[in-house]
């Protein structure tokens, strides 16, 4: 009973983003599809479109970067579909399986290499961190 217990406490959060390029390109079922393939449990999901502000807010960690604008005006630019992922270390493991942010560098396999067009369109977001998680979903999924 104590070995599964210590693998359940390992069950984390995290929050995914099906950018709108790829929403665009009709890609959310085939995402969501790897994900569900990879392990992931889609816990909770909702298509919806951001405001500028509303990227603004979600991206505030960005602020000072120089590709702050760009990047709220992009997310903001058509439907995205949030999503909640669930799986042992799932922030990691998302991160891993997203793939490096330039779909050039990304590794055969991952999400950015399969799907993402750019640098700036590639198709997926995961947080970063468990704290950045817990944070991204309230920001999504207010209760």
């Amino acid at each position: 009973i104590n070995l599964w217990k210590k693998t359940m406490n390992n069950i984390e959060q995290t929050l995914s983003i099906i950018k709108p390029d790829a929403i665009e390109r009709n890609l959310d079922s085939e995402i969501k599809k790897e994900f569900i393939n990879k392990g992931f449990k889609i816990t909770k999901e909702k298509k919806i479109q951001l405001t500028k502000s509303e990227a603004e807010e979600f991206y505030k960690v960005h602020e000072t970067k120089p590709f702050y604008n760009d990047l709220c005006t992009y997310l903001s630019s058509g439907p995205i579909v949030v999503m909640i992922l669930e799986k042992e270390d799932a922030v990691i493991a998302n991160r891993e399986f997203m793939g490096a942010t330039d779909p050039k560098k990304a590794e055969e396999g991952t999400l950015r290499k399969k799907f993402g067009v750019s640098i700036d369109k590639n198709s997926v977001h995961g947080s970063d961190s468990v704290e950045n998680a817990k944070i991204e979903i309230n920001f999504f999924f207010k209760d």
